[in-house]
């Protein structure tokens, strides 16, 4: 095995268990090509599971630092592209063709039959109303009129925390705090704007120094940096109200003969659908109402480098189908907590960069672009799933582009 591992042990729990070796780091941690190959060579040697394909990366390993630890190769997700898709938005303006890496047959294929609807309808229309990302610490107070005045006292601090917190970052701004007394705690709500990064390590250390400073100022006990109210990685209802991302809102007027040419069914169909499937999201207790944001959500992270997590709260939102005119249909998206990134993270390994730049969302000043298309995108799979079942056509779909049957045996 090329280089010397670090022998870090385990020791095992009983008289005479034993000692297990952990996975070896390596000088350096082990991101050099051949210390991967090594960790993954050490790894069959204990498991007997071959893992060639693993190993078989274009990506320079030396770059995976700050992404993974213990890496032993990449896992490769094939990549589909849908499109055209017509965008009308304030950053993203023009006609797209979106990535889609999944392994879900029919995925790309429906989000594709969504756009090109909506490109027929001459574009989605979309709009970005609010950009910020929080953190919320909770604070424990000794009563509750303790916690009353601590909210006051940490609101007149505002522009020395400010200060501290903003002396961690080139980039994130705090925007407002937010005080919440729960009994004799208080969550303090930190809002940022984070720029092109999704910026959650680079604001928890920034609220991290904030909240040392107001413990220091104002003598107040312990606190906890998460309080579970950001709602980081997890769905809330808290997330329809915004400020966790990008609230971004994407529509579209669709003439009742590209639904039935395109969508195989009518908007009177559709409203339908959406009026009878609310009843089960409301008996169900969900967090707003889709059909499947989750799907495009995440085949799009996963092409993109985004923080694939991220979907838990992103994918919380709501789709609306009205009929308007003279027998057309609306189609609209809100996605209150949209959590995209063109810097940082995954956005720079090979692939996901590649897939940024055939969005032209690489690099700094694009996030607001990708999340219009992510908007943009997600409508069209609405439409589209919605459509299927209105029309019937869900099940044949699937089993038309969904089925991967085994290879066919040789006959020798």
């Amino acid at each position: 095995m090329p280089g010397d591992p670090e022998k870090e042990t385990l020791e095992e729990p009983g008289a005479g268990a034993g000692r297990r070796e952990l996975v070896p780091r390596f000088e350096g941690q082990g991101y050099a090509p051949e210390h991967v190959a090594a960790r993954r060579a050490w790894l069959e040697t204990r498991t007997g599971c071959r893992l060639e394909q693993l190993g078989r990366s274009t990506l320079p390993t030396e770059e995976w630092r700050g992404n993974i630890e213990n890496p032993i190769g990449a896992a490769q997700v094939p990549v589909g592209v849908a499109g055209p898709l017509a965008i009308q938005g304030q950053h993203a303006a023009g006609t797209f063709f979106v990535p889609l890496a999944t392994t879900e047959g029919a995925l790309v294929r429906s989000y594709e039959r969504g756009m090109v609807a909506l490109t027929r309808a001459g574009g989605a229309e979309v709009r970005l109303s609010k950009d910020e990302n929080r953190v919320a610490p909770v604070f424990l107070l000794e009563s509750v009129a303790e916690a009353h005045e601590f909210g006051l006292q940490v609101q007149a601090l505002f522009e020395e925390v400010r200060e501290r917190a903003e002396a961690t970052t080139r980039h994130g701004r705090l925007l407002r705090l937010e005080c919440l007394p729960l009994g004799r705690r208080v969550i303090v709500n930190f809002c940022y704007f984070t720029g092109d990064a999704q910026g959650m390590n680079m604001i928890a250390k920034a609220t991290e120094r904030a909240c040392r400073f107001i413990q220091e100022r104002l003598g107040t006990g312990r606190y906890l940096l998460f309080s579970g109210y950001a709602s980081e990685k997890r769905a809330s209802g808290a997330l329809l109200a915004g400020g966790k991302g990008k609230r971004v809102t994407a529509g579209a007027r669709l003439p009742r003969r590209v639904v039935r040419a395109v969508l195989n069914t009518t908007p009177e169909d559709l409203v339908g659908l959406w009026h009878d499937t609310v009843l089960g999201h409301l008996q169900a207790g969900a967090l707003g109402y889709n059909g499947q944001l989750a799907n495009g959500l995440t085949a799009i992270f996963i092409a993109c480098g985004q923080d694939v997590a991220n979907v838990a709260n992103s994918a919380v939102g709501i789709t609306h189908f009205e009929r308007v005119g003279d027998g057309d249909l609306f189609a609209s998206v809100t996605l209150p907590s949209l959590s995209v990134a063109t810097i940082g993270g995954g956005t720079a390994l090979g692939t996901a960069r590649e897939c940024l730049a055939l969005l032209g969302c690489s690099g700094q000043g694009q996030a607001p672009k990708l999340a219009e298309i992510v908007a943009a995108s997600l409508l069209g799979g609405e439409l589209s799933m919605g459509a299927a079942l209105a029309s019937g056509e869900f099940v044949a779909a699937h089993e038309t582009y969904g089925r991967n049957p085994p290879p066919e045996r040789k006959v020798e």
